[in-house]
């Protein structure tokens, strides 16, 4: 009898998610000291959110995160551009859950020498998707590093400010048990689980096997994980008057990411059979024999957003948005329950 071969996990890979939230958790405690009465929520939330002027009517909301390790994808293709467009998308879709539309982007390049073209082609990316969302590259920083980072590496962050009108902040506390909870389907992996992906399929050692085709698709997987994270804000933005909450599907996926969006002692049951996994998360899971669990706690799995809505107005919400269905509701549920269950896993 041949044995299985060992199902492929993210902390295999090198990211262990149970200790990167213990590590947020010091971090927060630590930062808590520097929160003045200014700052309206904290580290914790997808955007920080602080009143500038408290006889003012606008808050600005605040987020930095990175690419991941998709730049090593970007890598062995020569490819540049989307990396720098996923960036800035993410980035928005971190501050959408405050209601907050984009202000202006900063970047942060590292390298190992200067590469002129890299560089351009990297920011062609930023500007593209930052005059897309009529948001300004206002400036950012380009540092060599050969100590740092070793021949072609590149380390690519980005940092965003926006703001939104205080009436309009949407809050955790906001939602109800009842609330219907909708999907929005994402493009891949965005900018999430590439640490598993490349060692599920040894891109490092092996990047000829990015021009594999993935079945069911008429795309290479190399063409497929180097789709830009896409941006919420188009479609959701003539909706955020009459919605509760927004949960940005990013690390951690369902499990960390929805009971962000919600209220103390509330809860979601989600119904995986509501939306068709796309071919490239099945082809991952088959390469790499990659448990149910493991895919839903490090994937997207096809959903990129999800918005919370009282259930009178979800009707009215998904004809406003294309392409957003039910996936579940909010429900109460005990502080020593897992908050997000995912019904059919």
């Amino acid at each position: 009898m041949t044995n299985r071969p060992a199902a492929k996990t993210y902390a295999d890979a090198g990211v262990d998610l149970a200790a990167a939230a213990a590590v947020k958790d010091r971090i927060k405690a630590i930062a808590a000291a520097t929160l003045g009465s200014a700052v309206i929520a904290g580290p914790g939330g997808f955007g920080g959110v602080i009143d500038p002027d408290p006889s003012g009517d606008t808050l600005l909301v605040a987020s930095t995160d990175g690419v991941g390790t998709k730049l090593r994808i970007a890598d062995a293709l020569g490819r540049h551009d989307t990396v720098g467009a996923s960036i800035v998308n993410h980035c928005i879709n971190d501050i959408l859950p405050a209601g907050a539309r984009p202000l202006f982007f900063l970047d942060y390049i590292g390298l190992s020498r200067f590469d002129p073209d890299k560089i351009a082609e990297i920011v062609s990316g930023l500007a593209r998707a930052c005059a897309d969302a009529g948001c300004a590259l206002l400036g950012g920083e380009t540092a060599t590093m050969p100590d740092i980072y070793h021949g072609n590496d590149y380390d690519l962050a980005g940092f965003i400010v926006g703001t939104v009108r205080k009436d309009a902040l949407l809050k955790p506390e906001n939602t109800r048990a009842g609330d219907v909870i909708l999907g929005l389907a994402s493009d891949g992996l965005h900018t999430n689980g590439y640490s598993l992906v490349r060692s599920v399929f040894d891109t490092d050692e092996n990047p000829s096997v990015l021009a594999t085709n993935v079945p069911e698709t008429s795309h290479t997987l190399g063409e497929l994980l180097l789709r830009p994270h896409l941006s919420y804000l188009d479609v959701i933005g003539p909706v955020l008057g009459k919605i509760r909450g927004l949960g940005h599907i990013t690390g951690g996926s369902f499990y960390k990411n929805i009971p962000r969006a919600l209220a103390d002692g509330l809860g979601a049951d989600i119904d995986i059979s509501t939306w068709s996994v796309p071919p490239l998360f099945d082809f991952i899971k088959e390469v790499g024999h990659v448990e149910d669990r493991e895919m839903f706690s490090v994937f997207n799995m096809g959903v990129g957003m999800t918005i919370i809505v009282e259930p009178g107005l979800a009707d009215d919400v998904i004809n406003s948005i294309p392409g957003a269905f039910r996936i579940g509701e909010v429900v109460e549920r005990a502080p020593v329950e897992e908050r997000t269950k995912l019904i059919g896993l």
